[in-house]
């Protein structure tokens, strides 16, 4: 008919040939339900701009929209109705007729342009459907019985707006989608949303299967340490206090000053109570065995033959001579002098 109910949708693009249930809520909306479902069961549904908007007017919505047949209408208990809809044709909206007790306007239908290039246009619908074969095997979301519907699907049309329709896209990008005229330009807009769905999908793909590697692999090293753990415990080794025990035998040789002692024992104890697989465990014994190798308490007599200096100096370092000279004046000031702080 020329003149049909409309239905405001907030947040849904309904594309032709697509079957969806659409939760219907608000009383003008369902008076155009039971209207259309009354009489030929015809209803013209349109998207609103802006979904905030509870009371959409004509300003509100987009012109372009889809014709849909009722199938089924379902009464709910909390008072709302749902209707099972399936899109039938895309439609212009010329003017509405009027917006109480329900909307109604007039329409005229669109059509689809043939792509001329029909070899071209075979070959952008394969290469969205190898694009969608792709985002359903990478997508965790989707069944995998997704491909065998997407095989069976022989119409064109159908299958551009069938993918159009489950597209992870903005409201208004499908809008878009459902404007255009030419079926050419309708797969190759598809297929660029496809492409940046798909490279979002390879991308949470690989950060996904990095941390699953760095998850196993963490899990495997904890499982084969705890194993080895526990076959030396019953060995009657223990390669932790093994280590220990053999920095409190080089400690025992030390003639360190108390304070250094004090601090040895104190990190000593506290290390016996480090898990040996976590980091720490690494960074104080690192910091035992350097207090351990620092010369505490040993002294070297100093040698201030300038002479031999000078031979030393010549023999290890080429060249440098205004360097080689500054050490031995430091040198030879702190011969003459005995005491010098200042730094060289």
């Amino acid at each position: 008919p020329d003149a049909v109910p409309i239905l405001p949708l907030k947040n849904t693009v309904l594309f032709p040939g697509i079957v969806t249930p659409i939760t219907v809520g608000r009383d003008k909306s369902i008076r155009a339900i039971q209207k259309a479902y009354e009489t030929n069961r015809y209803i013209g549904v349109l998207s609103q701009k802006d979904i905030k908007i509870e009371s959409p007017g004509l300003s509100d919505l987009y012109e372009i929209g889809t014709v849909a047949r009722i199938l089924k209408l379902l009464r709910m208990p909390d008072g709302s109705t749902t209707a099972v809809l399936q899109g039938r044709k895309r439609f212009r909206l010329v003017s509405m007729v009027m917006e109480e007790p329900y909307m109604q306007g007039n329409i005229t239908i669109l059509e689809y342009e043939v792509a001329e290039q029909k070899m071209e246009f075979r070959a952008m619908v394969s290469s969205v459907r190898d694009a969608a074969r792709n985002i359903i095997e990478l997508s965790p979301h989707i069944p995998s019985e997704a491909v065998i519907m997407l095989r069976n699907i022989n119409n064109d049309g159908f299958l551009l707006n069938f993918i159009a329709s489950n597209l992870g896209i903005p409201l208004h990008l499908k809008q878009g989608l459902l404007e255009i005229d030419s079926l050419y330009e309708k797969a190759s807009t598809i297929l660029q949303h496809m492409d940046a769905e798909l490279k979002m999908l390879e991308l949470k793909d690989q950060i996904e299967h990095k941390v699953r590697t760095d998850i196993d692999k963490q899990q495997r090293d904890f499982y084969l340490n705890q194993q080895l753990k526990t076959i030396q415990e019953e060995l009657g080794h223990n390669p932790q206090e093994e280590e220990i025990n053999a920095l409190l035998e080089r400690a025992a040789q030390k003639k360190w000053p108390k304070a250094v002692q004090d601090t040895f024992q104190r990190e000593i104890s506290k290390l016996r109570r480090v898990n040996p697989q976590i980091t720490e465990y690494a960074i104080g014994m690192n910091y035992l065995e350097t207090l351990l190798d620092l010369p505490w308490e040993d002294f070297t007599e100093d040698n201030f033959d300038l002479r031999h200096v000078k031979e030393i100096l010549d023999h290890d370092h080429y060249g440098l001579t205004k360097v080689k000279e500054r050490i031995l004046e430091h040198l030879a000031v702190l011969k003459l002098k005995g005491d010098m702080k200042a730094p060289i």
